[in-house]
């Protein structure tokens, strides 16, 4: 008598991890600019596929309290994982992470709604300062890597990028703690500065690093500890 085993069932699959959801914001065009390479960064990054990432963009307007209403709606719409929220600083070099906003708004020009707040909170009440919540040295590191030119910047400014990034701190600090979330300057793009003499880098650099930066958020849970600071 010849006995027969009957072959095990093939093991199921294991299910697949959930993509880390990452929403990129960019801005309108401000201060008589015909583009803003935030935005176009931005949708461009979030353009193509990224293996276990999900990316969405926002465009949110160059207006004080508004641009946080347009976060807010963004996030709300897409429940992200991660933000990273993005803006130009003209004659700036390179790909700048930003370490730290603050609680000031403090406007050199209008913005597009015409505000012009001097030495008004972000947040009444809130803290003087919060850091990013974005393994801001591993993201440098990684854009480096690629290529492309990044360094760690310790002050976002006192326009409407620091107001974004101050406001989606709060929020996180505030109402989502699960969120993590910080800012990224990037440089003028090669179309505005073609009469004056200022650092610029092209729109699809500066996508490839967004798409970096993203990445390297969503598998970083601690950061490089290596110096990054400066001296001025």
């Amino acid at each position: 008598m010849t006995s027969t085993t009957t072959p095990a069932p093939p093991a199921a699959p294991a299910p697949a991890r959930p993509a880390t959801r990452v929403l990129l914001t960019g801005f309108e065009p401000f201060e008589g600019e015909r583009v803003n390479p935030s935005w176009d960064a931005v949708r461009a990054a979030a353009a193509e596929p990224l293996d276990g990432l999900e990316l969405h963009a926002a465009e949110l307007p160059c207006v004080f309290g508004g641009a946080l209403t347009a976060l807010r709606t963004a996030i709300d719409r897409t429940n992200p994982d991660i933000v990273v929220c993005v803006g130009q600083a003209g004659g700036r070099p390179d790909i700048t992470v930003e370490r730290i906003a603050v609680n000031v708004d403090d406007a050199r020009v209008p913005d597009n709604a015409g505000a012009e707040p001097i030495d008004e909170p972000v947040v009444p009440g809130g803290p003087a300062a919060y850091f990013s919540t974005l393994p801001i040295k591993a993201c440098v590191a990684a854009v480096r890597a690629a290529g492309l030119p990044a360094s760690v910047s310790n002050t976002a400014g006192t326009f409407v990028c620091n107001h974004v990034f101050y406001g989606l701190a709060h929020l996180i600090a505030t109402e989502l703690p699960h969120l993590r979330g910080g800012f990224v300057h990037i440089p003028y793009a090669p179309e505005q500065v073609t009469a004056r003499a200022l650092p610029s880098l092209p729109v699809g650099a500066a996508a490839t690093a967004l798409r970096t930066i993203a990445a390297t958020a969503a598998r970083t849970r601690t950061d490089l500890r290596i110096a990054e600071g400066a001296t001025h």
